[in-house]
């Protein structure tokens, strides 16, 4: 596959929409000109890659109006990266289109334009709110995330499963009360790790076999 073979759909793409199109001028894979407007710029590559970006950053030197283009192509991890580099591409003002090869087929998923990020209040709490809730530093920035890493829901898990193996069969109240965990009853009947079980009495956990040789 070569970069040219995205030029001629590209370029029909714009003559449609009125645009005198040439391509390879100065450093710009594609230049479209359409009367007094600023010009739109659109580089293209066979992928995404780093390199696009840069290129396509460089040339909102020129103009705001610049695209990346790439092929369109089947599957599923196609899908997931298209979706995460429109993101990206929003993120930097880029637009973006596709270029279905078998057929000439281009489809603009995003037009260039300024971004303005929306923050999310609840994921600001959440995120404070771990870190307020976090014992210490159990892990090193950069872990493995598909490993256990250490939160502060795993941190009371643990607390908890250290009182019932010194003090067995507990009432969740009487765990909330002595770990100082108000979540303690919620953490042992969820049993997210598998290390509760519920006992034949009511509201009395205890430690579960599984608990017993990964907490202990």
């Amino acid at each position: 596959m070569k970069e040219t073979q995205l030029y001629g759909p590209v370029k029909a793409l714009l003559e449609a929409q009125g645009y005198d199109v040439k391509g390879e001028i100065g450093a710009a894979d594609v230049v479209a000109v359409r009367g007094a407007e600023d010009p739109v710029i659109v580089e293209l590559k066979t992928s995404f890659a780093l390199a696009l970006f840069h290129q396509a950053i460089a040339r909102q030197a020129i103009t705001d109006a610049v695209y990346v283009a790439v092929p369109h192509n089947p599957g599923k991890r196609f899908l997931k990266s298209l979706k995460d580099n429109t993101a990206l591409c929003r993120r930097l003002g880029l637009g973006l289109i596709t270029v279905r090869l078998k057929d000439g087929h281009t489809q603009i998923h995003l037009d260039p334009a300024p971004y303005a990020p929306r923050k999310s209040k609840h994921r600001t709490a959440r995120l404070l709110k771990e870190f307020a809730a976090r014992v210490g530093d159990p892990n090193e920035g950069g872990a493995d995330r598909s490993r256990h890493l250490v939160t502060a829901y795993r941190q009371d898990a643990l607390r908890i499963a250290a009182h019932l193996a010194e003090y067995g069969p507990c009432k969740g109240a009487d765990v909330a009360r002595a770990c100082d965990i108000a979540r303690a009853t919620t953490i042992m009947r969820d049993d997210h790790y598998g290390w509760f079980e519920r006992t034949e009495h009511r509201g009395v956990y205890k430690l579960s076999p599984r608990g017993a040789r990964e907490t202990v």
